[in-house]
């Protein structure tokens, strides 16, 4: 009787634990379904546009810096007290201007020494050649006097140079910078006095990734943006490409020319240097708002009708779809895989979406785009 008794009992709660699952696993989930379907979806306005299909030339995007042609620091070649300063801060100056002297005296007072010495020294050896023409004077004594003349002559020469050099003159044409000296100042040999860039025409420098070095050639255009000028658009053509490549940073150096007319590029400026490199290729491009960055990958929101038939004119839903980036273009973006072109995608309202989620389309609710651009 006790065994029948617990069997009855077990028979009972394993029936009384299968109802129970059943409803819990069955019928509830059945019935919340029911429930649910019955609750209209909520639908979000979001706004779209269509891809489109663009042919774009790959681009070099890169950081330049500007480079006087030439741009040195002004120095002298002898020590001494800077007794004159010709030039002004910031003031343009010809070739051959000149910019600064130092005190000379000394070398002033051996030139006279020096002139004297050879005046006496033509008189002892117009004398020396009239008594050798006449056979009275010996043929030694003619050669030590044209001795004694070339080196009087040579002294002049050495204290003219001397007063030269005591002469600073600019190189070339330029801008003068800022003066590091006063008068009355000791300077000593080769210590800057001050900066002398030539600005027109400028150099810019920038690094080429080592891939676009076949694509680079002399004479190729490269345009720049200046930011700090208030996005002054410059073009140029490259005149140099270094003769190896960075083997730390894997970049090519190379140099494009650029006219400056106005002078208002200086050296030292940074630029966003542009060149076209390559052959042309079609793509797929989207706005930049559209894509959703994500460490798991990039994707996007693409507008699907629910009914094929009615299209756009009826209910619609969203497709999240992972995208491969490419090349950018101010605000728009290529695209190699996941979008096809002239399908509608999310552009605002990204944030609320889900995978399936039923979304209507609002018309003219794009923001307009910012200017300035931000640096790049």
């Amino acid at each position: 009787m006790r065994a029948r008794s617990f069997i009855l009992t077990f028979l009972a709660l394993a029936a009384v634990t299968g109802g129970l699952a059943w409803f819990q696993f069955k019928v509830k989930p059945a019935m919340m379904a029911g429930v649910m379907s019955k609750i209209p979806r909520p639908v979000n306005g979001v706004s779209v546009e269509p891809a489109r299909r663009e042919t774009w030339t790959p681009r070099l995007s890169v950081i330049g810096t500007f480079k006087a042609v030439p741009g040195i620091d002004v120095s002298g070649q002898l020590a001494g007290i800077v007794a004159e300063i010709a030039v002004k801060n910031g003031q343009d100056v010809p070739q051959g201007a000149l910019m600064f002297r130092i005190d000379d005296s000394t070398e002033q007072a051996d030139l006279k020494s020096s002139e004297a010495t050879l005046k006496n020294a033509m008189v002892a050896y117009q004398r020396q050649q009239s008594l050798t023409a006449r056979d009275v004077g010996t043929r030694a004594g003619l050669d030590a006097a044209i001795a004694l003349r070339d080196t009087s002559a040579a002294m002049v020469e050495r204290a003219k140079v001397l007063i030269a050099q005591k002469s600073i003159t600019a190189p070339f044409a330029g801008r003068v910078g800022i003066r590091k000296v006063d008068v009355g100042q000791y300077v000593a040999a080769g210590a800057a006095l001050t900066s002398l860039q030539q600005l027109d025409p400028i150099y810019i420098d920038f690094q080429a990734p080592e891939q676009f070095f076949g694509e680079l050639a002399l004479g190729q255009t490269v345009k720049a943006r200046l930011d700090m000028l208030g996005g002054l658009k410059v073009s140029g053509r490259i005149v140099n490409l270094d003769a190896r490549v960075d083997r730390d940073t894997r970049t090519l150096l190379a140099r494009a020319e650029v006219a400056n007319p106005d002078k208002k590029i200086l050296p030292g400026m940074f630029g966003n240097v542009e060149v076209e490199a390559g052959k042309a290729h079609d793509w797929v491009t989207l706005p930049r708002t559209a894509i959703d960055y994500s460490l798991y990958g990039d994707s996007v929101y693409v507008v699907v009708p629910d009914d094929e038939q009615k299209g756009f004119d009826g209910p619609l839903h969203v497709e999240r779809r992972f995208v491969r980036l490419g090349d950018s273009r101010g605000e728009r973006v290529a695209v190699s895989e996941g979008v096809k072109p002239d399908e509608q995608v999310v552009t605002q309202g990204q944030i609320k979406l889900q995978p399936k989620a039923a979304v209507t389309i609002e018309r003219d609710s794009s923001l307009p785009p910012q200017q300035p651009l931000p640096l790049q």
